[in-house]
């Protein structure tokens, strides 16, 4: 039962960071106000481990680099305290294929992250059309860059924007990839994680 209490805080606890982290990541990817209320709270939460993290791994193109790899490492430390606490002691496991868990978790988390802002995108857009919420300006720019290439490609439909369907049948595929990967990799139990 302690280990299940553990291994469920190990969860919430690095998940929440590694989300604040990763907002962080496409805030930046997304060129979004950095002086909006939520945007200042990501930069704070995250600067005491990027700081020391950039110095070493620079940023090039608009990638924030650091975020990404800061993220990976929360991710192999939450799976292998997870994995202590499930076998009671240090697990034999290799170090790589624990990396690559990693990986696979942060992939899958930065997916659920586009797909739950466009859902928030899609009910704003019914509920408060042309709302100037801090949140809801900032979930709007987090989205575009995955928005615009489909509303590129798609035909004008008379003011019905058809595109969060696209996204949502993409990120759905792109999710079923990550789960099949990760079934793959052989992380069995946590796969659901």
């Amino acid at each position: 039962m302690l280990a299940d209490i553990l291994i469920t805080i190990l969860l919430i606890a690095s998940t929440f960071y590694m989300t604040i982290v990763l907002l962080r990541f496409l805030l930046q990817l997304a060129r979004a106000d950095f002086y909006n209320p939520i945007s200042q709270f990501a930069v704070k939460a995250t600067n005491p481990l990027l700081r020391p993290l950039r110095r070493i791994i620079p940023g090039w193109g608009g990638i924030d680099g650091a975020a990404l790899v800061l993220a990976v490492l929360i991710q192999a430390l939450a799976l292998f305290l997870i994995l202590v606490a499930m076998n009671g002691g240090i697990p034999g496991i290799n170090p790589l294929t624990l990396l690559v868990w990693a990986v696979l978790n942060v992939l899958d988390l930065i997916v659920k992250i586009y797909f739950w802002s466009v859902i928030a995108v899609v009910v704003v857009s019914w509920i408060a059309p042309g709302s100037h919420h801090p949140a809801i300006q900032l979930v709007a720019q987090i989205t575009e860059p995955v928005m615009r290439p489909v509303r590129n490609i798609m035909p004008s439909m008379g003011g019905l924007d058809l595109s969060p369907i696209i996204v949502f049948l993409i990120l759905n595929v792109v999710s079923v990839v990550i789960d099949h990967m990760k079934v793959a990799a052989g992380m069995g139990a946590l796969a659901g994680m």
